[in-house]
């Protein structure tokens, strides 16, 4: 049998190890290569605005020794009653305290928002309530109000999965790409102003128009004068005289 010498069994260790961790270090990159590429380049795309059904609720809180709603009070009702109407998806959920200290202010409070409800055009099949019994007794539990509605959303936000600095891990950097964060924010202020999110996927209708005004503009026009609008408080708004 015939045997290599030392240096060449040396030699081809250590071009062996060579391929290995070349291999290793190839295997790396693709592995790279292929998360990165994964990520959308588009802010868009990696942030989008989802349309989900979300619930809104206000907590009236009541005393132990006067029941009914204060001022401000009536108006968290009446919003939500308001929002209910507007853009409620199911039944308004009212979570009442009880076996409280507070049980019977708590049962006049009751009695006027279904009432403020009833008013407002809330249907009795709209409302839903329901007792709970608090986990802490000494916390005032409140009476809360909630409905759910369609809304929009985005984010979150503030995630940094690569250093966004200059480094051989953040190859973006070098190809003047967007970070991962880049857009996530105007994405989730966008998503908190759209009214009605069902704006995002499609165009709202054309009201009717106004008759009783396009009528004055049409005789305006047949007869041949301006059919500029002229209001006669305009020259009281102007500061000077400047430009006559």
């Amino acid at each position: 049998m015939i045997t290599a010498p030392p240096q060449i069994r040396k030699r081809a260790i250590r071009f062996g190890g060579a391929l290995v961790g070349m291999a290793l270090v190839l295997g790396g990159c693709q592995h790279n290569e292929a998360v990165t590429a994964s990520i959308p380049d588009d802010y868009k795309q990696r942030h989008p605005i989802a349309i989900e059904e979300q619930n809104r609720s206000i907590v009236v809180f009541v005393g132990h020794a006067r029941g009914g709603l204060t001022a401000a009070q009536r108006a968290d009702v009446m919003g939500v009653a308001s929002a209910w109407l507007h853009e409620g998806t199911g039944a308004i959920r009212i979570d009442v305290p009880s076996g409280t200290p507070n049980a019977r202010p708590v049962a006049d409070t009751m009695r006027e928002i279904q009432a403020m409800l009833a008013a407002a055009g809330v249907p009795p099949r709209g409302v839903n309530v329901r007792p709970y019994q608090p986990e802490d007794r000494r916390f005032l539990p409140p009476i809360r109000l909630t409905h759910s509605k369609i809304a929009a959303i985005a984010g979150p936000c503030g995630l940094w999965p690569d250093d966004i600095g200059p480094s051989m891990k953040n190859k973006s950097w070098f190809e003047n790409k967007d970070y991962y964060n880049y857009g996530c924010a105007y994405q989730r202020n966008m998503a908190a102003m759209i009214d009605n999110p069902s704006d995002l996927e499609q165009p709202r209708p054309e009201t009717p128009s106004y008759t009783a005004r396009r009528i004055t503009a049409f005789e305006k026009y047949r007869k041949g004068t301006t059919t500029a609008t002229i209001y006669p408080e305009a020259e009281k708004a102007k500061l000077s005289d400047t430009g006559k």
